[in-house]
């Protein structure tokens, strides 16, 4: 077995998107790191793809937190945007109410992959009095300007000469930002400048709209990022994560805005790269979104989350047939070692109050310490399985307690360690039917009250789509009950 070595603060290096390099991880305050990760903008259930990035960020913070960092981790939630709005007037609900029943859904699917719960959760609707003052220090400094006869604010593109640095793109060779109605147009000195501020319109609900020295209006998806990353961590902070698709022009704006308003903003950038099938990125335009409760139904989640933690974050994760069941025979033989060993030592010897805690092999630390090499990583946790097998096959107990507390400090670390009551297949009894329970109640309220509004149609396609996920609703006088593997 490698031998066991707990690995040293300060020597985790992680690839910069900015500087495109490898380099160590120097945080703004010794022994704290401080991360913002672009959450959720809930319109609709979450998929594979939406949470992969969430896996890939909570694995980096259970590595910092297991080698003796403090970690703060802001995770926000984007709950007005075009989409939301879009959305919800299609199915006749309150923009707010919409956004909030689908925050729940993702919420419950972070529950059941054991995604720690962000330090700081906060909403975009929450902080506008941090984007209006934002907003103000752009237009002070000379970087943004207010359409006049409008509440419309936008960022001067030309005004900041390191535009483009996070994509390597240059200023000329950029579309038009696509974040104006094309009936606005004209209101921008430069085509490509994104709008800080958006007058309210006649059409949106006036809910979505908060007053403003420049008039009523809501803020620019950009903008509400850097408002909150600076509201909770600071002026300059250690890592601002997101998925790969978010680096132009979210990330890139971000920098932007927040450079230009005098901010040093974030240390270090990093990327995590998509969800693929047939070697398209996921989306509900391609229709092959693969919903996180659809799996849970048929997958334990300790398996979806070994699936989504086992590629490099920066490579694609190519989602195929048998994919999760390749998942599940390696998750497996992790769950199987660590039974045996506990039927062969007990328990308290493996994981018990008293028993000795479990070093992460050397092979592994070095693995997660050169920018997160999970592969690598699990690899060596796969490696002490073996050597712990071939203990308990030749008697050696010491031996297999030891390696067993190894295995287990290190599935700890990916978040991927068998349920403590050794759990059970995805709908039954335990932490997965709890989470796949919590997905289906808000498809079933949504149910409930689009039978109030007499919108049969709607009421009927919620009932569809839970039976082609194997769910079947009754109707009692209590309210709806949900069972799988029943015919519908």
């Amino acid at each position: 077995m490698p031998d066991p070595a707990q690995p040293a603060a300060g020597t985790l290096r992680l690839h910069d998107s900015l500087t495109r390099e490898t380099a160590p991880l120097r945080p703004v305050r010794p022994g704290h790191v401080g991360i913002y990760v672009c959450g959720a903008t809930p319109q609709t259930s979450p998929h594979i793809g939406h949470v992969r990035a969430q896996v890939v960020y909570d694995v980096l913070r259970r590595w910092l937190l297991h080698s003796g960092y403090d970690v703060t981790l802001v995770r926000n939630v984007t709950d007005v945007d075009d989409k939301i709005l879009a959305r919800s007037a299609e199915v006749g609900r309150p923009w707010w109410a919409h956004a909030y029943r689908y925050e729940r859904e993702f919420t419950a699917a972070y529950d059941a992959l054991r995604i720690l719960p962000p330090t700081y959760e906060p909403r975009a609707t929450g902080h506008v009095t941090e984007m209006v003052e934002l907003v103000e220090r752009l237009l002070a400094r000379g970087h943004a300007y207010a359409v006049e006869g409008t509440a419309d604010v936008y960022f001067d593109v030309r005004s900041f000469d390191r535009y483009g640095a996070l994509t390597r793109v240059r200023l000329e060779d950029l579309e038009p930002a696509g974040d104006t109605d094309p009936a606005l147009a004209g209101r921008k000195r430069d085509p490509r400048d994104f709008a800080l501020w958006k007058s309210a319109k006649d059409s949106e609900p006036a809910t979505a709209s908060w007053p403003t020295p420049w008039g009523r209006g809501r803020p620019g998806w950009h903008l509400e990022c850097s408002a909150m990353a600076t509201r909770y961590l600071g002026a300059e902070f250690d890592v601002h994560g997101g998925g790969l698709d978010l680096r132009f022009p979210h990330h890139e704006n971000e920098i932007a805005q927040s450079n230009a308003a005098g901010d040093p903003f974030a240390r270090v950038w990093l990327h995590s790269a998509l969800v693929t099938t047939a070697g398209e990125k996921m989306s509900k335009s391609l229709g092959n979104t693969l919903g996180v409760a659809h799996l849970l139904q048929r997958h334990r989640p300790e398996v979806l989350r070994y699936y989504l933690a086992s590629a490099h974050y920066r490579s694609n994760l190519e989602f195929a047939p048998g994919s999760l069941d390749e998942a599940a025979a390696a998750w497996g033989r992790i769950d199987s070692f660590l039974r045996r060993a506990r039927d062969a030592v007990g328990a308290d010897v493996v994981s018990g109050p008293d028993a000795p805690a479990g070093q992460v092999c050397a092979d592994f630390a070095a693995a997660m310490d050169d920018d997160l090499g999970v592969p690598q990583a699990l690899a060596a946790l796969h490696g002490v399985v073996r050597e712990g097998n071939t203990a308990l096959a030749d008697g050696r107990h010491d031996a297999a307690a030891g390696a067993a507390r190894s295995v287990l400090a290190m599935a700890r670390v990916l978040g991927v360690e068998p349920a403590p009551d050794g759990g059970g297949p995805a709908g039954s009894a335990g932490a997965a039917e709890a989470a796949l329970d919590a997905l289906v109640r808000s498809e079933l309220e949504a149910r409930v009250a689009a039978r109030e509004a007499r919108d049969w149609a709607a009421a009927d396609a919620v009932r569809d789509r839970l039976a082609a996920a194997g769910i079947s609703v009754e109707d009692t006088p209590d309210g709806p009950r949900w069972t799988l593997g029943k015919d519908s």
